[in-house]
Order: structure tokens, then sequence, then C-alpha cells
């Protein structure tokens, strides 16, 4: 159950950084772990391409530094669900940890 939750925050978070710009697995792995996770590429692009396949996330290839890398970019329907998802964090946060004013 635990690691669901976590996946969950996980693709919030994935959702959030790409809607501010293109993301890579490898910038998604470090920004968790500044935020307390700990991600595998093991973990991070199979989350990557399935969060794609349900139409939240776009992928393009680009060539930087010589090399071959994926960006990621929300979708609108990442948009919406990114929105959605926020009214329900907040919503939640404010239940479980009371008013924080």
């Amino acid at each position: 159950m635990m690691r669901r939750i976590i996946l969950g925050f996980m693709g919030l978070h994935i959702l959030h950084h790409a809607s501010k710009e293109a993301i890579t697995g490898t910038f998604m792995m470090k920004e968790l772990e500044n935020h307390g996770y700990k991600v595998s590429p093991g973990t991070i692009y199979p989350l990557l391409q399935n969060m794609e396949k349900l139409g939240l996330l776009k992928s393009t290839w680009k060539i930087k530094d010589g090399r071959r890398i994926r960006t990621y970019q929300i979708t609108q329907e990442g948009i919406k669900v990114l929105e959605e998802s926020k009214k329900k964090v907040k919503e939640l946060c404010m239940e479980i940890l009371g008013d924080t004013k």
C-alpha cells in the first residue's frame, strides 16, 4: 500500500515539474531525491512511460551534449489531472493537518 502512495506522490511531482518545463528521467530522479525519495532508473522510467501511455505526458527525443535524451512534457489531460489533484491534496492536507494559519 505504501508503495502505491509513494508512486502517487511521485506522479504529482512529475506532473508539476512537467507543467513548468520539459523534464528528463535523470532530472526527476535528482528532484525527487531532494524531497527524500530514493528513486532508481527501474522505478522512474516505467513510471514516466506509464504516465505517457495514460496520456498525461508526451515524450520527444532530443540531442543534448552529443547524447540522445528523452524529454517529457505535460499534456492537456495531464494538466487537468494535476489541477484536480491539487484540489484533492489541499482538501486532504486541511483535513489531516488542520488549519495552519
